[in-house]
């Protein structure tokens, strides 16, 4: 039986840029040939649909039969919070047993699913369970998304090394490079970030993207993003 490979994309906050870092590595991976879809583990601050996956369709085609299905947007909450807060404001909770369902479903149908979260790695899912948890009970590598932006590195190496006492494998650090920081920071914020990768034991894994369009290219004159030390 077939059996993809699911990569938990989170971020260091929310608003870092995971959904248009998603876009970019599925747009990658489809150009390339591999079986890819990506998935919105919880949407909140919306209603019917989610407007993250939207953006990943916009990389990579338009609506699926998986979207149809409803696979790949399994819970969708209003209120704009954690899922748990979300969910809890509706009188219900977050049915982490339909999301994990969801996502093996794709991961048999596809050869790599891109899960995206929601706001950062230990958002409240349901109770005390935290998004990470949830990820990392499953075997999921971490793509973990950050920035140059001033505060960034503190987030990202608490971030890598709630990955650590996890057990959780970091398959890549996704850097947005926009909007553009100060160039030193920015720069020290790289160096810092694959020191402490080694430190960690995690594999050197950072790659950097730029503005990207609606459907997740390079845009503005922005480098063509290489994943390949993500998904060789």
């Amino acid at each position: 039986m077939k059996e993809g490979k699911i990569y938990f994309v989170t971020g260091i906050d929310t608003g870092i840029g995971k959904t248009a870092a998603t876009a970019a590595m599925l747009r990658w991976l489809l150009r390339r040939g591999t079986d890819a879809t990506s998935m919105k583990l919880v949407q909140t601050g919306c209603e019917g649909s989610s407007e993250d996956l939207l953006a990943h369709r916009a990389a990579s085609g338009g609506e699926t039969a998986d979207d149809r299905e409803g696979l790949t947007a399994p819970q969708i909450f209003r209120f704009p919070s954690s899922p748990a807060l979300a969910a809890g404001l509706e009188g219900r909770e977050v049915d982490v047993e339909a999301v994990s369902a969801a996502a093996a479903e794709l991961a048999r149908r596809h050869d790599a699913v891109l899960a995206e979260g929601a706001g950062g790695m230990l958002v409240p899912l349901r109770g005390a369970l935290l998004e990470a948890d949830f990820a990392a009970e499953r075997g999921w590598p971490l793509l973990l998304v950050t920035c140059g932006r001033l505060g960034s590195l503190n987030h990202t190496l608490l971030s890598l090394e709630a990955a650590k006492t996890r057990g959780m494998d970091v398959a890549g650090v996704v850097f947005d490079e926009w909007p553009a920081a100060d160039p030193l920071i920015e720069a020290d914020t790289k160096k810092e970030i694959l020191r402490h990768l080694d430190r960690l034991g995690f594999e050197r894994r950072l790659v950097s993207f730029g503005r990207t369009g609606a459907d997740g290219a390079p845009a503005d004159g922005a480098a063509e993003p290489d994943f390949s030390s993500i998904f060789p």
